[in-house]
């Protein structure tokens, strides 16, 4: 696990320190690594369990998902750990979403040149290349904006529809894009196995974090689900809650674990080389659902996977890639 975050004034200086290499490059190629160094080194140090899954993917989709990722994360980052007023990271949500506009529209290096973020350059560049639809980044940068004026949700539909679409399912809709499916005809059931996926993900973290995000001022779970049970917001982390609380933890687990198993099904929708990739995901975070599942307290203590056991849910006869990249090593 990172010991802490990246301050905003380290996110500059790995900014600049990634555009200068990219544009004394000759070679829009190299640029181009570049970029995908900046963002494989967002994801190793922010998730190590995507970092360990996505290391299964061939080169190229590799180093597309290492851009997405940190095209993802920065946002985030701004919202949740920023020390910065809301209105100041309204303001930087803003200015990332025309920069991320304008991006869409240049080339690689003139959209450097013209003080984009090297971040945002990469991301369009991916997003370009693999004909994913403007509108879903936007669709993302509006469940940021949500989280910095957060509010409650009152079903489980309104929960997906209203934030977890944007959070999540978008995000599982690009990678769909960059995995592609066995042949066109399957791309639409890849679509949706990537929905289901999106949605399990996004709940297993909903139930891991509850304190983490109560702390912030933030609930993800549904509020018909608490008053069912008894429990009142107010008295979330109370003693005398906690058994009621776990009990909505559990059934969220187990919708989550139950999408977890429908984008299991339809893993054949996606192309052949990525599927190991996928079905890693399925199982490392797979296993941390069921742990959050087991938990008798989740405001007491926030579940992990320890890197040994992720990696008894990997095929061993891919283990050598793990090092390599841990070295930056990564096997073309």
């Amino acid at each position: 696990m990172p010991n802490r975050n990246w301050t905003e004034v380290e996110w500059q200086m790995l900014d600049a320190r990634a555009r200068c290499e990219a544009l004394r490059c000759v070679r829009e190629a190299d640029a181009r690594q570049a970029l995908v160094r900046l963002g494989r080194s967002v994801l190793k140090k922010y998730s190590t369990s995507f970092f360990i899954v996505t290391r299964f993917l061939p080169p190229l989709k590799r180093a597309q998902v290492d851009m997405l990722y940190a095209g993802v994360r920065y946002p985030d980052e701004v919202v949740d750990t920023f020390d910065i007023s809301a209105a100041r990271k309204d303001e930087k949500l803003a200015l990332w979403r025309e920069q991320f506009d304008r991006a869409m529209q240049s080339s690689t290096r003139q959209s450097l040149l013209d003080g984009a973020p090297v971040i945002v350059t990469g991301l369009a560049d991916v997003m370009r290349e693999c004909g994913i639809p403007a509108g879903y980044y936007h669709d993302f940068l509006n469940a940021m904006q949500a989280d910095v004026h957060p509010r409650r949700y009152e079903t489980l539909d309104d929960l997906v529809e209203n934030y977890i679409y944007g959070s999540a399912i978008v995000v599982g809709y690009f990678l769909a894009y960059i995995y592609g499916a066995s042949r066109p005809a399957d791309f639409d059931r890849a679509l949706r196995a990537s929905r289901r996926l999106g949605i399990a993900l996004q709940l297993t973290n909903f139930v891991r974090d509850v304190a983490e995000d109560k702390g912030r001022g933030r609930l993800y779970l549904p509020l018909d689900m608490l008053r069912g049970r008894g429990v009142d917001e107010e008295a979330l982390g109370s003693p005398a809650a906690q058994v009621s609380l776990a009990e909505v933890v559990r059934e969220l687990a187990l919708i989550a674990q139950e999408h977890y198993l429908a984008a299991q099904r339809d893993l054949d929708a996606f192309a052949a080389d990525c599927r190991l990739a996928i079905e890693a995901c399925i199982r490392v975070y797979g296993e941390l659902n069921d742990r959050v599942a087991a938990s008798q307290a989740p405001l007491a203590k926030r579940q992990s996977v320890s890197l040994s056991r992720k990696f008894s849910v990997l095929p061993a006869s891919k283990y050598w890639r793990l090092p390599l990249a841990y070295m930056g090593l990564e096997p073309a």
